[in-house]
């Protein structure tokens, strides 16, 4: 690959800020980044070497290399050995869609409510022993809940429960139980971890009607199974989500915001 002039390559308005609180291997990594993003530096084009960057910024050879260390670890530039340090194509494949809808559904005290409208304790069929790793029959709570947002239908949640005699359940506990703490990213969730799956499907007839759709009307499944600190499934279940409601959103490549 030709080498470009560094004029073409690096926006020349941008410098280091002596005074600056955050520390200069940072504002030299955003300083690149920025010019990914303004398309001065484009996929596969090699970033300027160690001492070019060094003469124009009057930084130390151990700053450059945090810098470029710091944009390695975000995924956008890769060395390779004995060429340099290159900026990478955007790969589709990596692009990663989160559930951020579920977290501001959550965190959003005030114009969100739980309606539960069923709990109870059930026996275990084959289908539920099997998500939760227990025999077939054990006791377990069912709950159904419809969760809304500004006074609208947002999901209908089910969802099984081990039930454990010597830990009561609150009324709190009923409402949210640690769905809120885990999406809510609080550090006070009990789970560990969780396995969630999104499939498309149909609303039944009480999904529509909880959810205000007219029949038929497409919805996404997410189902979840969450897992203690001993590893061992406690909870399963899934949310519907009309699919004229729900979206998924994210971003590949850099941008200059």
């Amino acid at each position: 690959m030709p080498k470009q002039p560094e004029s073409k390559i690096l926006n020349q308005t941008a410098s280091i800020n002596r005074d600056a609180y955050e520390p200069v291997y940072s504002q030299l990594a955003g300083i690149l980044r920025q010019s990914m993003a303004a398309g001065l530096l484009r996929p596969g084009d090699q970033l300027p070497s160690e001492a070019q960057l060094v003469e124009r910024y009057g930084v130390s050879p151990m700053t450059v290399r945090r810098a470029i260390n710091i944009l390695a670890d975000q995924g956008v530039v890769v060395g390779e050995q004995g060429r340099g340090t290159f900026v990478k194509p955007v790969a589709m494949s990596a692009a990663t869609f989160h559930l951020g809808q579920f977290q501001t559904l959550f965190s959003d005290h005030e114009h969100t409510t739980v309606n539960l409208l069923e709990t109870r304790i059930i026996s275990a069929d084959e289908r539920v022993a099997r998500k939760l790793g227990v025999k077939l029959g054990r006791r377990t709570i069912y709950m159904r809940r419809l969760l809304l947002s500004n006074n609208e239908p947002a999901f209908y949640h089910r969802e099984y429960l081990i039930y454990d005699p010597k830990r009561p359940i609150v009324e709190a506990e009923l409402e949210v139980i640690a769905l809120q703490r885990l999406f809510s990213g609080n550090s006070e969730s009990l789970l560990k971890h969780g396995n969630i799956s999104i499939d498309a499907t149909l609303l039944d007839d009480e999904e529509a009607r909880l959810l205000k759709a007219p029949q038929p009307m497409a919805a996404f499944c997410f189902e979840h199974l969450f897992y203690d600190f001993d590893n061992k499934p406690v909870s399963w279940g899934w949310f519907i989500g009309r699919a004229d409601r729900v979206r998924f959103t994210t971003q590949v490549g850099l941008s200059l915001e």
